[in-house]
């Protein structure tokens, strides 16, 4: 890493917490992105300063732009879009798309995303097969991790704006959702 360390953004998907590093040599023009350490792009010699560039995360290729403004002078602006979005707003939509639970499985961090719309759950960045069955107040999706059974439980809140409520039981204790 240079001292052109210009932005660093930390981004949750599904398949894990990604950390974005962003290069901007104003003087050469040069732009390096790293995604979790490893250089992704680099332009060297750019004359134009301003502009924006495209890259993908993570597993499922999520597409995220760098966008570079001049703010005054010689002074710039970086900031982040994920799927067309900012930062912010992909974060809070994605919220509204995924449940998250963090917990230690005999001495391991386990990081476990449900994705809504698709019902996929993932752990520290695999998929997991799954089992999905219908019961009497919901569904209920069966996946194990390691030696522990594990079901994420959707029931209806009997409110139309709260919708479905996911919860997940490892071993037939609840487990607190977090936010990210």
């Amino acid at each position: 890493m240079s001292s052109d360390l210009a932005g660093v953004w930390e981004v949750a998907l599904s398949d894990g917490v990604h950390r974005i590093e962003f290069e901007h040599g104003t003087t050469t023009g040069k732009r390096v992105i790293y995604v979790d350490g490893k250089e992704v792009l680099r332009r060297d010699w750019m004359f134009k300063l301003v502009g924006k560039e495209t890259f993908s995360v993570g597993q499922a290729d999520t597409k995220a732009t760098i966008n570079i403004d001049a703010v005054s002078g010689f002074a710039y602006e970086y900031t982040l879009e994920i799927n067309g979005k900012s930062l912010k707003q992909y974060m809070e939509n994605r919220s509204k798309v995924t449940s998250t639970w963090l917990l230690n499985l005999d001495g391991i961090d386990c990081r476990v995303v449900l994705e809504k719309d698709t019902m996929d759950v993932w752990c520290n960045g695999e998929k997991i097969e799954t089992a999905g069955e219908f019961v009497d107040d919901g569904t209920e999706t069966h996946f194990s991790l390691g030696d522990h059974s594990c079901c994420v439980k959707a029931v209806s809140s009997g409110k139309r704006r709260d919708g479905i409520i996911h919860t997940l039981l490892v071993d037939g204790t609840e487990v607190a959702e977090c936010t990210e």
